[in-house]
């Protein structure tokens, strides 16, 4: 039955590029005999160059005129291949451009469904709420700090010529402290002091009262 109907087959269709590489393997066939016509065409030329006109330079000229319509042929399909082959090559980089331009849109819908997913959790009221009760908090805490540092014992308005003053008079009091500061038999520091007879009594009086209380 499949030799009279024929059957599916199941091998791959061949790509674009499949096609273009066909295209030069036969562009690349056609270019060696046009090597091969050229070298023989050469080579009836140099011939035809050392001979005189006659019948056989005319041989020779047949040969050479069938040689070059042959090359002009296989040049010619040449040409053609290669466009083909260029023609294809442009429509195998549009399609490359066209299902890297699908996957791309494919990934921009899978990132927007993924972004639409996690922003769908969020709940705009509640961050607002938030924000507010943070910028609360933070502000009791700037009272609280404010009144913890909170000076009492010091009056904002302080006399410094009045802090001098009192200064002044804490030494004086020190000093009349120190003065009065009785020493270890009980008497006070300026009572202490050498109570010998003033410089001025002269010791020859005290000698004359002595000679007289001897008479």
């Amino acid at each position: 039955m499949n030799r009279i109907f024929g059957s599916k087959t199941t091998a791959p269709k061949p790509s674009l590029m499949d096609a273009v590489n066909s295209i030069d393997n036969r562009v690349a066939t056609l270019d060696v005999k046009l090597a091969k016509l050229n070298a023989e065409l050469s080579t009836y030329q140099q011939k035809m160059s050392r001979m005189r006109d006659g019948p056989g330079k005319n041989a020779l000229k047949q040969k050479a005129l069938k040689i070059l319509k042959q090359r002009r042929q296989v040049e010619s399909q040449k040409d053609q291949l290669q466009s083909q082959s260029w023609n294809m090559e442009q429509a195998a980089m549009t399609s490359e451009n066209l299902r890297n331009t699908m996957a791309t849109v494919d990934a921009m819908k899978t990132a927007n469904k993924e972004l639409k997913r996690q922003y769908g959790k969020i709940n705009i009221d509640k961050i607002e709420s938030l924000q507010d009760e943070m910028a609360d908090l933070l502000e009791v805490s700037e009272e609280l700090q404010s009144t913890m540092s909170r000076n009492y014992a010091v009056p904002d308005d302080i006399d410094e010529a009045e802090l001098d003053a009192e200064l002044e008079a804490l030494g004086e009091e020190m000093e009349f402290e120190q003065l009065n500061e009785p020493t270890a038999e009980g008497t006070p520091s300026y009572l202490t002091e050498d109570s010998s007879l003033p410089t001025f009594v002269d010791e020859p009086v005290e000698h004359d009262k002595q000679e007289v209380a001897a008479s």
